[in-house]
């Protein structure tokens, strides 16, 4: 098997990424009330990595992509698994352990977003203060 990585992305990296490959798709891994209360990155797709209400990792994550990406049109998987993939959540970390198992599952094209959504803490203990989507001035909404 190949030792290959989640391949790391800045946030304006994933934006261009997403602008050059028409295919692309942009997966939050937030749970349900981050993405529509904190906020999103337009056009971005929810599939919780983990959420409500126990809290433990979403044991239909990579089912729920593989729907997404054949859109019910083709039973073809291989199709699906290069697609470029590209996963965000709030600071990058749960967004990262997604990437590593879509990985395990054959996917060939994965990005993490690195910085996330929000960024890390600040010396405040506030986000997207140093970094992330938001912070970068990327599009996002909110609902």
């Amino acid at each position: 098997m190949k030792d290959i990585k989640v391949e790391e992305l800045r946030p304006q990296q994933a934006w261009q990424l997403l602008q050059d490959e028409p295919k692309a798709v942009l997966v939050d891994v937030r749970s349900h009330m981050e993405f529509l209360f904190i906020g999103h990155p337009v056009g971005a797709i929810n599939i919780p990595w983990i959420d409500e209400p126990d809290w433990e990792v979403n044991p239909n994550f990579v089912r729920e992509l593989r729907q997404l990406l054949l859109g019910g049109l083709s039973h073809d998987e291989t199709v699906s698994q290069s697609v470029p993939v590209v996963l965000i959540c709030r600071s990058g970390k749960r967004s990262l352990e997604a990437g590593k198992l879509l990985l395990q599952e054959e996917f060939d094209r994965v990005y993490n977003v690195s910085e996330g959504f929000e960024g890390e803490l600040d010396e405040h203990h506030h986000r997207s203060s140093k970094g992330g989507w938001r912070f970068a001035g990327l599009p996002w909404e909110q609902c």
